[in-house]
């Protein structure tokens, strides 16, 4: 993906990071405390950003704060090592085709058109992909998917609404055994409003897949929406207890001044983060990159990496 691009992509949500390199001639406890408040506002999160603050205290003289290169260089490296060990790739191997992804998460955070464009791009890595409709709570996810099927010539198994969502995954992935192909990405439901069966089917549906792959699912895919903020912890918390998450898909990161969430989820969980969602496009699922994305947020362009 290109710098360029993918900085204008975050330029909302590195605004409250770019802020915090504004106004360095003053001492250096007020540029700490307007880098506590510009970080909170991008909902980077107490805990984290307390552990910022101090890396930042430790790391940097008190003139370095008066200068905007040493400021932003020490905060860069702060934030790499922050995401170190997160930008880990989505596995698309394992033992006994096909490997299979279960992606997780709330109605409304894009999860089935997450699901649309991971199958468009693993495709056009040459990899062979059949979606599972198991989301059957909501009829609209089912034609979603079929849709996104038809779009890219990519098959879907789906059964009516009301369905077992086990089931129709269990057939997938027994279908794509008998035919060889490499990946079943499966939907699943979102409604939280009744979040015990929620979670159950959940738990129900990792039981079944084992019968056929005792290491299914090989991923399990939380895909959070960035603009819900400290609201997303919460969710990985839920839905780790139930059904174990593995990788994280952030989407929305294009329309929100919250992209900070992505160093609390960092700082807590140590999940990877598998790819960025960064606009409507098909191609605007992009594979999530530690010094892209932190250089992307603090406005650092390849000359001055390079420095």
């Amino acid at each position: 993906m290109g710098g360029g691009t993918l900085r204008n992509l975050l330029s909302k949500a590195g605004q409250n990071f770019r802020a915090i390199l504004a106004g360095t001639d003053v001492n250096h406890q007020e540029v700490l405390d307007d880098i506590e408040t510009s970080l909170l506002q991008a909902d980077v999160g107490i805990v984290t950003t307390q552990k910022i603050l101090k890396k930042l205290s430790v790391g940097l003289s008190v003139g370095d704060f008066r200068e905007e290169s040493k400021l932003k260089e020490g905060l860069r490296k702060i934030l790499v090592d922050l995401l170190a060990g997160c930008d880990q790739p989505i596995p698309t191997t394992g033992s006994g085709n096909p490997v299979v992804i279960l992606v997780v998460g709330v109605n409304g955070v894009g999860k089935t058109t997450t699901i649309g464009k991971l199958a468009f791009r693993l495709k056009s890595e040459g990899l062979s992909v059949l979606l599972a409709a198991g989301d059957t709570f909501r009829a609209a996810a089912i034609e979603q998917l079929q849709v996104w099927g038809d779009r890219y010539s990519i098959p879907v198994l789906a059964q009516q609404k009301g369905s077992d969502s086990a089931s129709v995954i269990f057939d997938a992935v027994h279908s794509a055994q008998a035919k060889g192909t490499d990946l079943v990405i499966a939907d699943t439901s979102g409604r939280l409003h009744n979040k015990t069966s929620l979670m159950d089917e959940l738990a129900k549906i990792t039981r079944v897949v084992k019968k056929l792959n005792s290491q299914a699912p090989h991923e399990v895919l939380l895909v959070l929406d960035a603009s819900t903020g400290q609201n997303a912890l919460a969710q990985v918390r839920e839905f780790s207890a139930a059904v174990g998450v593995t990788g994280i898909v952030l989407t929305k990161l294009d329309g929100t001044a919250k992209g900070g969430i992505i160093f609390a989820l960092a700082d807590q969980f140590r999940i990877p983060i598998r790819f960025i969602g960064v606009g409507e496009g098909v191609e605007d699922l992009h594979k999530f990159s530690i010094l892209e994305f932190v250089n992307a947020l603090l406005d650092i362009g390849d000359r001055e990496k390079s420095r």
